[in-house]
């Protein structure tokens, strides 16, 4: 309930049927032991990869005719220059006209053979689970990107020639970034912190606004209008808990909250709580109630009479459908309209994350998260840095510590530091849940003791893709289409999970394709709706813009937020919490 005197709520909810995370309780033996694993393994389930292995390696003795492709292929490699070998090419860093030459030539041949080689040798062995033969391919892709001879200094034509031309001074640099960084990670040197350019409130999320409302889990920001006019119905902004939500609200030059207040909307902005070991038992159910259901009702109080464009980010546009269909369910719908940020509704085919979710790597991760009630931030990090090693760690690895030149910082790369942890509870159940069994798309989620059905949603939907997606892949973001039944306008843009949403106007080699499927109109499979949609260029944020006014009924004069004496102003608390 809302204490309107104070704008807070007293935290009471629990879900009666999750189960808890009490760490006040002696230890479970089996916890202790997959702990023990967990800091030897850093944190992947050993167990679940020599099956893996294992499945693999048996089914590929038994398969003649792939041993036989195998040998053939090594053969071709060994004998000629094998110009198929492009193919297997997915390191830009080896593209340049230095390793068109003698002896860079040979290392890069070689390489890209047995990448070859390996690709073949973990796909399609005969018998050989799906999950099993993905968990092999990822491992094996890992090991190969580390053995790149772009990453080390005796096989790589830039960094020797830097080191001839510095006569060692890249190096020299080098080690100093190194140290550097390892004082600022283990040791949080106070002083390199006090380095960093970009800081929150100060030049980063900066769009000024109020917290209205606060409760044990979120921070509700209404942004000050920037127009006299406004259309009549606000929109809510909903970022997934795993990220700090100023990523919407940069830079002037980039915030997408900025743009959408500039544009005459009245925005709302959730600032989830960076979970302490308190929170430890938070479930999945009470960032739906308490979290997202008590935002709804924050808004619906300041804007009385109107209904929501609700926007989800992440997982928080998974969380903001799970909300539309739990409402639509209730009989009350307080939505207009729908937008989804490359977020997942159907989790069958949810790209790499799922190679770390089975029940064995499941259980590892209870038993790391019961030890402090959290997942660790490192540990979050670590994982979206193994789903693009070669971007985030051996491309900074060659350019900070080999050639000695530090990434420039910008505003985009401090946010990607800026980690949050996970309840253990609520991490638990949204993996099972959403992952493992896949419940909200097949109808099996429980509010209530009951199930939510997405097929509910009667409202427009907006729904965007990236194409470079290693969280949430557009073909899987794209299954929304088969789930409700409604006007849904599918847009898929270039980029990666962040930069592709971070798409301001005016940023350069921007494109996208977009088409509208009709309440009555038949279903296009990924593939033939990326052959058939045109490439446009530029943003798709106007687009965007125009289809969120298309769904207001009117424009209103413009509402104006006022201090609260008992609240911070925009950025608020919680966002600055470590």
């Amino acid at each position: 309930m809302i204490n309107h005197e104070s704008n807070v709520i007293e935290y009471t909810y629990t879900d009666q049927h999750a189960v808890p995370y009490d760490v006040s309780e002696p230890l479970n033996p089996d916890y202790a032991i997959n702990q023990l694993l967990a800091q030897f393994t850093g944190g992947i389930d050993p167990v679940a990869y020599s099956l893996a292995f294992t499945d693999w390696f048996i089914h590929l003795l038994l398969s003649l005719g792939k041993q036989q492709a195998l040998l053939d292929l090594s053969l071709t490699n060994a004998s000629t220059l094998n110009k198929n070998l492009e193919k297997a090419a997915d390191d830009n860093r080896l593209s340049g006209p230095e390793w068109q030459t003698w002896p860079y030539a040979v290392y890069r041949q070689n390489y890209l053979a047995m990448r070859q080689w390996w690709q073949l040798a973990t796909r399609d062995v005969q018998g050989v689970e799906k999950h099993h033969t993905d968990m092999v391919n990822f491992s094996v892709r890992q090991w190969l990107e580390a053995l790149s001879p772009a990453n080390y200094m005796t096989t790589n034509p830039q960094v020797i020639h830097k080191t001839l031309e510095s006569a060692g001074a890249n190096l020299v640099k080098g080690v100093d970034n190194f140290i550097e960084d390892i004082q600022q990670q283990y040791f949080r040197e106070p002083e390199l912190q006090r380095q960093e350019t970009y800081r929150v409130g100060e030049n980063i999320a900066v769009t000024p606004g109020q917290v209205v409302f606060k409760n044990n889990l979120l921070e509700l920001i209404q942004y000050s209008p920037d127009t006299e006019e406004v259309c009549a119905e606000p929109v809510l902004v909903v970022p997934a808990w795993i990220m700090k939500y100023y990523i919407l609200d940069l830079s002037e030059h980039n915030s997408l909250i900025r743009y959408l207040v500039q544009q005459g909307h009245t925005v709302f902005m959730i600032s989830w709580k960076n979970p302490q070991q308190e929170d430890h038992n938070v479930g999945l159910i009470d960032y739906l109630k308490k979290g997202l259901g008590e935002a709804i009702e924050a808004v619906q109080q300041r804007v009385p009479g109107e209904q929501i464009n609700g926007v989800g980010y992440c997982l928080g546009g998974t969380l903001l459908t799970m909300a539309a269909a739990w409402l639509a369910r209730e009989k009350r719908n307080p939505f207009c309209a729908l937008t989804l940020l490359a977020a997942q509704t159907d989790f069958s085919d949810a790209g790499d994350l799922r190679l770390f979710i089975d029940e064995s790597q499941l259980s590892m991760l209870e038993a790391v998260m019961a030890k402090n009630g959290f997942l660790p931030k490192e540990s979050m990090a670590g994982t979206f840095t193994l789903l693009r090693a070669n971007y985030l760690l051996w491309s900074r690895w060659v350019k900070e510590y080999l050639l000695g030149e530090r990434q420039h910082p910008n505003d985009l790369l401090t946010w990607n530091k800026d980690a949050t942890r996970m309840p253990a509870r609520m991490h638990a159940e949204y993996l099972r849940q959403c992952y493992l069994h896949n419940s909200l798309a097949s109808g099996q989620f429980m509010v209530d003791d009951r199930p939510i059905a997405l097929a509910d949603i009667q409202v427009p939907l907006f729904v965007v893709g990236t194409a470079k997606d290693h969280v949430a892949p557009w073909q899987s973001v794209y299954k929304i289409n088969l789930l409700i039944d409604k006007d849904i306008t599918f847009l898929l843009t270039n980029g990666g999970h962040n930069a592709g949403i971070i798409s301001e106007p005016g940023h350069a080699h921007r494109v996208y394709q977009m088409a509208t499927r009709k309440e009555d109109g038949a279903y296009l499979p990924p593939q033939a709706w990326l052959d058939e949609v045109p490439l446009q260029e530029g943003s798709w944020w106007p687009v965007w813009q125009q289809w969120l006014t298309s769904q207001s009924s009117r424009k209103v004069s413009a509402r104006p937020v006022e201090a609260i004496k008992t609240l911070p102003a925009a950025p608020g608390d919680y966002v600055l919490a470590q």
